[in-house]
């Protein structure tokens, strides 16, 4: 082993950055790696609206249209002038003509309405219509009786101007500010979009990303002894095709300082590139040296639990991340820094994940100056009738750690709920305290 190798192997992480000072770091890094002719460093492309679920739009929106654009009835019934109703009542009803419907209409059409009304007259309308020219309101029509004879009815109800309308832009004003930058596009806001006048809409590009598995003992098929089952790139692509980007899961690549060289420069067109394996310190951790060899090592090492051997840079303004080869290590840490990674790319901040307040069954350790992800499920806690008030405030479920420790158990994770976060400045958190177990792998 050369000196400078045997070195790095034998010093560890004496240093450790603590998990917010590094993804500070890495912020800085890819917000600075964009064009700098747009706030969103991946940059930004317009679509049609029928295709930006789950799009973050680059820049704010306002309604370019009113809505709705006309004056619509707001139920079923007659439109009608309020001044012929004054006075209306069951006892002494009005009498108004039906209006003609309007030329060019179907003659079965029961849905045709007049264009427009005279004083004494009044026409069919139905929910969401438009108001014939003339009428002011609509009576409801278990308020009028239409008569067999001459076309008329009876209004046994006085309605008052802009009863049961719905004004012009009674929804949304043409103008109206709608969304923010950064916003991200859910099923209810393309209706919107739709309705206010929107075709197309200019949003962040969905980031890219290279996932790269690195390990000579890595294997696609079935293993022989020695050998290992590839397993965190595919499950790291999978996530960052969840957090909205378009990832390409590259074969793997042996533990050689030329092919991991190539394979990070065939990805220097991606937005993001990330490694599995070979993060830390030992002889055949070999991708820190390559990083730094190709640009510049931002962090290596943090203070987290699992997955401290984690190596954060940056190579011709692309963000690297090596992450650990330990499969939970590995996913940890994809939580904590690709996710954010992916949302600052888009121009937005990381949202928080949703959590589930539950009950502490066992102590979970956890070293001060780490921040420690322990593995949980839940249980739903027996309903009794007999609780007191204080017990009925109590968490719903209980939190059962599965493992503190063990980087390298999968099924930690898989079998999990989600997992509980024992900041660094704590020295575990004991058995009976109320917890926020992070659900940071919903379902869909």
């Amino acid at each position: 082993m050369e000196g400078a190798d045997r070195e790095r192997t034998e010093a560890g992480f004496k240093v450790r950055t603590p998990v917010d000072e590094a993804r500070r770091i890495l912020q800085e890094a890819v917000e600075g790696s964009g064009d700098g002719d747009s706030d969103v460093p991946c940059g930004t492309e317009t679509v049609d609206v029928d295709r930006a679920d789950g799009r973050v739009l680059a820049a704010p929106v306002t309604a370019a249209r009113d809505v709705p654009h006309y004056r619509r009835a707001a139920m079923d019934g007659y439109a009608v002038r309020a001044a012929n109703t004054f006075g209306a009542s069951d006892r002494s009803p009005e009498v108004l003509r039906i209006a003609e419907p309007a030329s060019g209409s179907d003659d079965g059409d029961e849905h045709a309405t007049a264009d427009q009304i005279e004083p004494g007259t009044a026409a069919r309308v139905h929910t969401g219509s438009a108001l014939p020219e003339g009428a002011d309101a609509v009576v409801m029509i278990e308020r009028v009786t239409e008569l067999e004879s001459a076309g008329e009815l009876e209004v046994g109800d006085a309605v008052a101007e802009g009863e049961n309308v719905a004004p012009v832009g009674e929804d949304v004003e043409e103008g109206q500010h709608l969304y923010d930058a950064g916003h991200r596009l859910r099923p209810s806001d393309l209706g919107l979009l739709r309705s206010a006048g929107y075709g197309r809409v200019t949003v962040a590009q969905q980031p890219t990303v290279g996932v790269v598995p690195t390990g000579e003992e890595l294997v696609s098929g079935d293993p022989d002894p020695g050998e290992v089952v590839e397993t965190n790139g595919l499950t790291v692509s999978r996530l960052a095709q969840r957090w909205g980007a378009r990832a390409t899961y590259r074969d793997v690549v042996t533990d050689d300082p030329e092919s991991l060289r190539v394979a990070i420069q065939r990805d220097l067109t991606k937005d993001v590139i990330v490694t599995t394996g070979g993060s830390s310190v030992g002889e055949r951790d070999l991708l820190p040296e390559v990083i730094d060899d190709l640009g510049e090592v931002l962090v290596h090492g943090v203070g987290l639990k699992p997955g401290h051997p984690v190596c954060l840079g940056i190579v011709e303004d692309t963000p690297v991340l090596a992450l650990p080869g330990y499969p939970v290590a590995c996913i940890v840490n994809a939580v904590q820094f690709l996710r954010p990674t992916l949302r600052w790319l888009e121009g937005t901040t990381p949202d928080p994940h949703p959590t589930t307040r539950a009950t502490l069954e066992r102590k979970i350790p956890s070293e001060p100056g780490t921040r420690t992800f322990a593995r949980v499920r839940l249980e739903a806690r027996d309903e009794d009738e007999g609780e007191t008030d204080r017990e009925r405030d109590e968490p719903e479920y209980t939190a059962i750690p599965t493992r503190a420790s063990g980087s390298g158990v999968l099924s930690s994770v898989a079998l999990a709920d989600g997992w509980v976060v024992v900041d660094d400045d704590r020295e575990g958190i004991p058995a009976g305290e109320t917890v926020a177990v992070e659900n940071w792998e919903p379902n869909a």
